[in-house]
């Protein structure tokens, strides 16, 4: 496929606030979920808005001290791909702030001094992303767009309710990838944008000092004992390159073995996509280009889009998709119905925790995501059915 020098984002992928008219001022990318440069739609949405305006364009993320129980390990590899990220922002003269407090108010204020035009968010379906949207709202009256660059089909798009399955979503997805599925703009930008993006003299206040990663790291107190994962380079530089590994390497085995943990099929990708160090979208185009029609590609494409949009699916029209409230009927009746059976075993969480069961491929699951930081995604059916059972 032929690389497109310029084109705008899909305007399918954008929420707009109503009622927040367009004014002068520097726009604001509220970076959160797709933490890269390259290949991210909402990137491009707030380049274009600060084209049209001819305003100065930033990269704002808002870091939490606390985020759903991460620990070092996690919060180690967002930083490393934060690090690459703000030196590749520098290079194409935009400047990037890292604001650290409570996000909502942090950004509010952060708009406010700098008389921001319009903010930019990325799409996220979470319950606290989507709070502190709705925080950062009700205490400033910017322009404000949400664009969902981490899904191929945008999952407010593709569907306006809660799908049963991958069976009933997978048919919205086929009937509209093909008008989402195009390349991206390349380079990001085009020399005459570079010239043209040159701040101007009397927005000096943009220029960002480089952050000191260190003294944030030492800021946060994080939990030591979830330490982070030696031979995993965060980054969309080594992002990259784990793609290729796998087009080169695995892929040609994937539907025969992707259900193997021994066999070492899968893309290992995860970490990359989830921290949106990697675009899915770049994911699936360079596997097409590589193995268009193929039983392996289709296998892949399977579990990168259908199955992995399916969770946005059900996180975004599912209030309680982080508890037993939503569900289903009848897996609530097999649970009420089991409750009291006699169990063969019985374990004290720290057991789990410590992979001390009588199982050897469980304790074996257990420990690859305690010392590698992931589980085969065939064996976390099998790991999670058993806590159940025992």
């Amino acid at each position: 496929m032929k690389e497109e020098s310029h084109i705008a984002p899909d305007p399918r992928r954008v929420l707009t606030v109503p009622g927040r008219p367009r004014k002068k001022g520097p726009v604001l990318y509220w970076m959160s979920r797709d933490q890269r440069m390259a290949d991210n739609w909402a990137l491009l949405f707030a380049r274009q808005l600060a084209l049209e305006s001819s305003s100065p364009l930033a990269v704002v993320f808002t870091l939490s001290a606390s985020f759903l129980g991460a620990s070092a390990r996690q919060y180690e590899f967002m930083f490393g791909g934060l690090q690459e990220l703000e030196s590749k922002l520098r290079m194409n003269g935009i400047p990037f702030f890292l604001l650290t407090g409570d996000p909502p108010e942090e950004l509010a204020g952060f708009a406010k001094r700098l008389g921001a035009g319009a903010v930019v968010a990325d799409f996220d379906p979470l319950r606290i992303k989507r709070q502190w949207k709705e925080e950062f709202l009700k205490s400033s009256e910017v322009p404000f767009h949400t664009v969902d660059a981490h899904n191929i089909v945008p999952a407010f798009y593709v569907s306006d309710r809660m799908e049963y399955g991958a069976y009933t979503l997978r048919p919205k997805i086929n009937r509209l990838l093909g008008s989402f599925l195009h390349p991206f703009p390349f380079p990001f930008f085009s020399p005459v944008e570079r010239k043209e993006r040159a701040i101007p003299a009397n927005t000096g206040f943009l220029e960002s000092d480089p952050v000191d990663w260190q003294a944030v790291r030492r800021s946060l107190e994080l939990d030591p004992f979830v330490a982070p994962v030696k031979g995993t380079v965060p980054g969309e530089s080594s992002a990259l390159e784990v793609l290729d590994d796998f087009i080169h390497n695995r892929l040609d085995h994937y539907a025969a073995q992707k259900n193997d943990p021994g066999a070492r099929a899968v893309s290992a990708l995860s970490p990359y996509l989830h921290f949106g160090q990697l675009s899915a979208q770049r994911v699936a185009l360079e596997v097409l280009r590589e193995r268009p029609g193929d039983e392996n590609t289709s296998a892949f494409l399977e579990e990168l889009i259908v199955r992995r949009e399916l969770s946005d699916n059900y996180c975004l029209y599912n209030p309680d998709y982080d508890n037993l409230k939503r569900i289903p009927a009848w897996a609530e009746g097999t649970l009420k119905q089991h409750r009291k059976d006699e169990r063969e075993f019985i374990y004290e969480r720290a057991d789990f925790e410590f992979a001390r069961t009588h199982d050897d491929l469980w304790n074996a699951a257990q420990l690859e995501m305690v010392k590698s930081g992931r589980m085969h995604g065939y064996l976390r059916m099998y790991w999670a059915k058993k806590i159940l059972e025992w």
